[in-house]
C-alpha cells in the first residue's frame, strides 16, 4: 500500500467514484460519512492525508478542517477540500479554514490521481524529503 486515505464524504457516489480510484492506484482507504467521525478517524488513523467534502451534515467542512488543524498530531497532514463548491473566494475560503488544497467536484477520474498526488509531493518537500 501507497498509504493511508481517510475521504470524509457523506455522498455515497462519490464516495464510492474516489474510493475505487484511491485503491485501484495502491492506496488504503477510510471512509467517515459525517464531520465528527471523521475528526475521530483522524484521530486515531493518523492518516497520510485526508480528503475533505465541504457540503457535510451537521458540521460543514470548513467547520471539520478547523478542528483537526487543531491536533498537533495531524499538523503536517494534508487536508484537500473536494467540493462543488467553485465560485469566486470558495478556495480561498477552504485554504482559510485549514485545508492545502482544493478539488473542484465532479471529479474528473482521468486527473484526480494526478492532483491527489500533488499533496503528497508538497508534504515530501516540506519536510525534507523524509
Amino acid at each position: 500500500m501507497k498509504g493511508k486515505i481517510l475521504v470524509i464524504e457523506d455522498n455515497e457516489q462519490n464516495l464510492y467514484l474516489v474510493r475505487f480510484i484511491l485503491e485501484q492506484n495502491g492506496y488504503e482507504v477510510f471512509a467517515a460519512l459525517d464531520g465528527q467521525s471523521g475528526i475521530e478517524m483522524a484521530a486515531s488513523l493518523k492518516p497520510d492525508l485526508i480528503l475533505l467534502d465541504i457540503q457535510l451534515p451537521l458540521m460543514d467542512g470548513y467547520a471539520v478542517a478547523r478542528n483537526l488543524r487543531q491536533d498537533p498530531a495531524l499538523a503536517d497532514t494534508p487536508i484537500v477540500a473536494v467540493t462543488s463548491y467553485a465560485m469566486t473566494g470558495d478556495r480561498e475560503k477552504t485554504i482559510e479554514a485549514g485545508c492545502d488544497g482544493y478539488i473542484e467536484k465532479p471529479i474528473d477520474p482521468d486527473t484526480f490521481m494526478a492532483q491527489v498526488e500533488q499533496h503528497f509531493i508538497i508534504r515530501d518537500q516540506r519536510s525534507g524529503g523524509q
